[in-house]
């Protein structure tokens, strides 16, 4: 039996993730400084470290004391309007970040990586859907972090022999659970059930896009398809030297326009979403070819946008119950 360390564990994704290894038959063990985690996304009994991924002696003390056999990387900040804004934080955060871990990893002995990457290394993008070998065009700090990021998992592979697997992440949405919900202030959907719960009208950012309703598409993954998939490149890990980066997504586009209308089905009203100024670093169309990660992992998407978005309503609503 394998041990993975999670950093970001107690996020929103990696609160399915950990689920997800758990299921598998593999111990876990948390590693989360708590700025946006929460103790209540992690199940009862698995070990946590409260930490920063910038903390050398306390990573390298837990990757010992707990044997641990890999790590999975999803620590980071991750919104791309935000990083255009603060951009040396999110290179501090993301960037010195992930060489702290990969130092303490190769001071560890620990020679498994599955590291959180992102759809925003290629940008706006000629043709979709978008494999793997296309140009990395990255439009904001967030997305050049990644692309970064990539470099050194790649580079630690060819000094130290790390085996490692970068997931290229497009929109992830839904939940597995009700105690599992997605409150980013920075993600579609959730945006829309916050601006509902206050009486104002969702927005959409942008709509002159050079598409066929205006508004950016995106391929959008249900977040428990996103945490097989990390089971999935774990276990390459465990028994090849892997080097490699996959997308992760459904494999098709979907307007923002479209969430909308699908969150209106969901709710049985109209969401009356008022379209604003675009946002900076936003693409106006990107979506995955899967074929990589479907044959060399042998993971493929399951859940469609109703199924997530139902989802992420129920798991909303109960954690912001209406104000009566």
């Amino acid at each position: 039996m394998t041990t993975w360390l999670v950093t970001g564990g107690a996020g929103y994704i990696g609160g399915h993730v950990l689920r997800s290894l758990i299921s598998s038959g593999r111990d876990v063990v948390v590693y989360d400084d708590f700025s946006a985690g929460l103790r209540g996304r992690v199940p009862e009994g698995v070990p946590i470290v409260e930490g920063d991924v910038a903390d050398a002696a306390r990573l390298v003390h837990a990757l010992r004391t707990h044997e641990v056999d890999g790590v999975v990387h999803l620590a980071a900040k991750k919104a791309a309007g935000e990083s255009v804004e603060i951009p040396l934080h999110y290179y501090r955060e993301n960037v010195a970040g992930l060489i702290t871990v990969l130092e303490s990893m190769e001071g560890a002995g620990v020679r498994r990586l599955v590291y959180s990457s992102s759809a925003a290394v290629y940008g706006t993008t000629s043709d979709n859907p978008v494999t793997e070998e296309a140009p990395l065009h990255p439009e904001s700090p967030y997305g050049e972090t990644k692309v970064v990021g990539e470099w050194l998992a790649r580079d630690a592979g060819v000094a130290w022999g790390l085996s490692w697997a970068a997931l290229r992440y497009f929109n992830v949405a839904g939940a597995g659970s009700d105690d599992l919900g997605d409150n980013s202030v920075n993600n579609l959907i959730p945006m829309v059930f916050r601006a509902l719960d206050h009486g104002q009208r969702p927005q959409i950012f942008g709509g002159d896009y050079p598409t066929p309703d205006g508004t950016c598409i995106r391929d959008y993954i249900h977040v428990l398809d996103l945490a097989d998939a990390h089971v999935a490149a774990a276990a390459r890990c465990e028994v090849a030297v892997q080097a490699d980066v996959f997308n992760v997504g459904r494999g098709e586009g979907v307007s923002v326009r479209e969430v909308m209308d699908a969150i209106s089905a969901v709710l049985e009203r109209d969401v009356d979403a008022q379209v604003v100024a675009r946002r900076a670093g936003d693409p106006p169309a990107s979506w995955a070819a899967t074929e990589r990660i479907e044959s060399t992992l042998g993971w493929k998407a399951a859940r469609g946008l109703p199924e997530m978005v139902a989802s992420a309503w129920s798991a909303w609503r109960t954690q912001h119950p209406p104000i009566r």
